[in-house]
C-alpha cells in the first residue's frame, strides 16, 4: 500500500504546480511530441534502408531502465503471428549476423555493456536501431554501423518511454512485420494528455481518478490479453519510479492460478459497499488489495474477459478501446502515458516524487 495521501492536492491547480517544481507532469505530457520526433529523427538517421528487408531474426536488447518494458511491449504487440523471430536478451548474442536487426533503447550514455553490444552487431553485419543520448560510449559504438536516434525533446531521465516505443514500432513497421498508424500513435497520445491535464479535476480527468483508485492499496494489475499485460509491466515500473506502491502484474490466466490471492481479491471487491463513507469504515477490516483489469485487444465475447469479469464483477476495468478509436498500438500507448500520469499525481499526493519531504496538508482558509 502506498504512504498517506492527500487527495486535495490532485485538485489544487496551485499546489499542484509548486510541488511539480521539475516539470515532471508537463514532461509526461510529451508523449505525442517524443513520438513524432522520433519519427522524423529515424527517418534522418537511414531507417528506409532496411525497408523490404526481411529479417532472420529481430532482436531486442533489454538494458536496465525502460528498454526491457519498451521491448516486452513491442514484443506483445507483434503478437504470436509475427513471421519472424523476436528475441528478448541482455547482450548481443554470438550468432548474430548480416541477416538479422537489433533493437536497443537506453538513457545511459555510458553503459558499456551496451556499447559492446552494439559494436558487436555493427561488426557482425547486423542492421541496428538505437535510441540513445547522442554523446558517451554507446553513441560512438554506433557511430557509422547504426541508425542512431537521438532525443529531440528534453525529457527528464526515466520520461523516455515514448520514444523507446516508437523507435521499435517504426522498426517493425519498415520491416513490414507490423501495420500501424504511428502519426495516430501520436495524435492519440496528444488528446490522452489533455483529457488528464493538470486543470481538470479528478471526476472528469482519467489519470487522478486511477491515481485515487491507486491510492492506499496494493493493485493487482491482471491483463486480460498479452499486451494489456505488457502495458502492466510498465505500469508496475512507473508506480515504483514515483511512488512506493508495490503491484501483482500477471496475465489473467495466471493471476487466476494464483488461488489465495485470486480469492482474496474477489472478497475484497465483493465486501467493498460503494455507498459507504470511508471515514465510517474500520480500517482493521478493510482489505488492502484492488485488482485492475486491464484489456487492450481483448473485447467483451473474449472467453478471459468474461472469465475474469464473472470471477470479479467488482474489479476495475480499464479498457481504452471502449473510451477511443484507435489501434491495439495507440490505445496499449495511450494506457501507458495514463499510468505515469496516474503515478505521478499519486507520487506528488503522497510526497513520494518530486521531493524529499512530504507536501502541506491542505488548510481551511480563515
Amino acid at each position: 500500500m502506498s504512504a498517506a495521501v492527500d487527495d486535495t492536492l490532485l485538485d489544487d491547480t496551485s499546489r499542484l504546480s509548486d510541488v511539480d517544481v521539475e516539470g515532471l507532469l508537463p514532461a509526461a505530457a510529451r508523449a505525442g511530441a517524443q513520438v513524432r520526433a522520433t519519427l522524423e529523427t529515424g527517418r534522418e538517421a537511414g531507417i528506409e534502408r532496411l525497408a523490404g528487408h526481411r529479417p532472420r531474426a529481430l532482436v531486442l536488447l533489454t538494458r536496465p531502465g525502460l528498454g526491457p518494458h519498451a521491448a516486452k511491449l513491442l514484443m506483445m504487440l507483434l503478437g504470436r503471428a509475427c513471421p519472424v523471430p523476436v528475441v528478448l536478451t541482455d547482450t548481443a548474442p554470438p550468432w548474430l549476423g548480416p541477416l538479422d536487426v537489433v533493437v536497443a533503447h537506453t538513457d545511459d550514455a555510458g553503459d558499456t555493456e551496451l556499447a559492446e553490444s552494439i559494436d558487436r552487431a555493427g561488426r557482425y553485419g547486423a542492421g541496428v536501431v538505437l535510441t540513445a543520448p547522442e554523446d558517451g560510449p554507446v553513441a560512438a559504438a554506433a557511430a557509422g554501423k547504426a541508425v542512431l536516434i537521438t532525443p529531440r525533446v528534453p525529457v527528464p531521465p526515466g520520461f523516455g518511454f515514448p520514444r523507446a516505443l516508437a523507435a521499435g514500432l517504426l522498426t517493425a513497421t519498415t520491416l513490414e512485420l507490423l501495420r500501424t498508424d504511428l502519426d495516430m500513435v501520436a495524435d492519440e497520445l496528444d488528446r490522452e494528455a489533455e483529457r488528464d491535464h493538470v486543470q481538470h479535476e479528478s471526476f472528469v480527468n482519467p489519470a487522478k481518478a486511477l491515481a485515487l483508485r491507486l491510492a492506499e492499496r496494493t493493485p493487482l494489475l491482471w491483463g486480460l490479453d498479452d499486451v494489456a499485460t505488457g502495458v502492466a509491466w510498465y505500469a508496475a515500473q512507473v508506480l515504483a519510479t514515483h511512488t512506493d506502491v508495490v503491484c501483482d502484474v500477471a496475465a489473467y490466466p495466471q493471476a487466476a492460478s494464483r488461488t489465495a490471492l485470486h480469492r482474496a481479491a474477489a472478497q475484497a471487491a465483493s465486501g467493498t459497499d460503494i455507498f459507504a463513507d470511508p471515514d465510517d469504515l474500520d480500517p482493521s477490516a478493510a482489505s488492502p488489495l484492488r485488482a485492475f483489469l486491464l484489456a487492450v485487444s481483448a473485447l467483451p465475447t473474449d472467453p478471459t474477459r468474461r472469465l475474469a469479469a464473472d470471477m470479479l464483477p467488482d474489479a476495475d476495468l480499464i479498457a481504452p478501446a471502449e473510451e477511443i478509436t484507435a489501434d491495439m498500438t495507440a490505445c496499449a500507448a495511450v494506457l501507458a502515458l495514463r499510468f505515469q500520469l496516474a503515478a505521478l499525481y499519486l507520487g506528488f499526493a503522497a510526497g513520494t516524487t518530486g521531493g524529499n519531504t512530504r507536501y502541506a496538508p491542505a488548510r481551511p482558509r480563515e
